[in-house]
């Protein structure tokens, strides 16, 4: 599949999607939206792909959020319309359980950091900058960045950022727990597959059931009730792994003091 927008490849079990337009510090209009929802369908859909990395082109930035220039133009909502998958084609996307990677180079803000967000993982380089801008253009970051931030760093820390406006640096980030690593500028995509080398050492099915228990279980009111839940054969993908070929391939090698080789059955 051709893109014109976004730059996809495939690296083993790895998929690197790039935004791929520097000359407007990839900005993310409908039409990037709809590529990269198309892309993640296909990585979603392909079992022998088990992580992936969303990546901006250049150092500059991973994205600086929403096409202006697109949206100024649009009368109606319809004209600025995304996919069901929402925003990038990741902010509304439930079905995913596969762990997906942010490497965040420069500018990450308004949707650019909603993207972000909505990944498992943010590597970023010393030079990345994340913000929720919105309300300095008379709008509110309401692809999920609003619900995720507070959920991610705390009302008051979320507040702090959302309602200025201001940015903080990787540093800054790192320490709200944001960011998994900080590299240096540059090397953002390097290190997030070095990341991604880790993931895929371990059983993707475990992976997929870690991901779906914990994002899904963050929504009920305790943890006895994700527990129940859990119990009550609830997260589906942990059913899946509990019943897997892999399962049993990891205690065999445990035993056996050797790799165990993922089969993802």
């Amino acid at each position: 599949m051709s893109y014109r927008f976004i730059d996809v490849k495939k690296d083993g079990r790895l998929l690197i999607m790039t935004i791929d337009r520097p000359e407007v510090m990839n900005a993310i209009s409908p039409a990037v939206s709809h590529e990269m929802s198309q892309a993640l369908d296909v990585f979603e859909a392909d079992e022998q792909l088990w992580v992936a990395i969303i990546t901006g082109a250049g150092s500059d930035a991973f994205s600086a959020g929403g096409d202006i220039s697109v949206m100024s133009k649009a009368e109606v909502a319809d004209d600025y319309q995304m996919p069901a998958t929402g925003y990038a084609g990741i902010t509304a996307r439930k079905s995913c359980n596969k762990p997906i990677i942010a490497a965040v180079n420069g500018v990450c803000f308004g949707g650019g950091f909603e993207v972000a967000l909505a990944c498992d993982l943010i590597v970023a380089s010393e030079n990345a900058r994340f913000a929720l801008p919105e309300p300095r253009i008379g709008s509110a970051a309401v692809a999920g960045g609003i619900h995720r931030l507070v959920r991610e760093v705390g009302l008051k820390s979320a507040m702090a950022l959302m309602l200025t406006g201001d940015s903080i640096d990787a540093a800054k980030a790192k320490e709200m727990g944001l960011v998994m690593e900080t590299v240096a500028e540059g090397q953002a995509l390097e290190a997030a597959i070095r990341v991604a080398e880790r993931l895929l050492r371990c059983a993707p099915l475990a992976l997929r059931a870690t991901k779906e228990c914990a994002v899904n279980g963050s929504a009920y009111p305790s943890v006895f009730d994700a527990l129940d839940a859990q119990d009550r054969g609830v997260f589906s993908s942990l059913q899946t792994m509990l019943l897997s070929q892999d399962i049993r391939e990891g205690l065999d090698a445990f035993v056996s003091k050797r790799r165990p080789t993922w089969r993802g059955v």
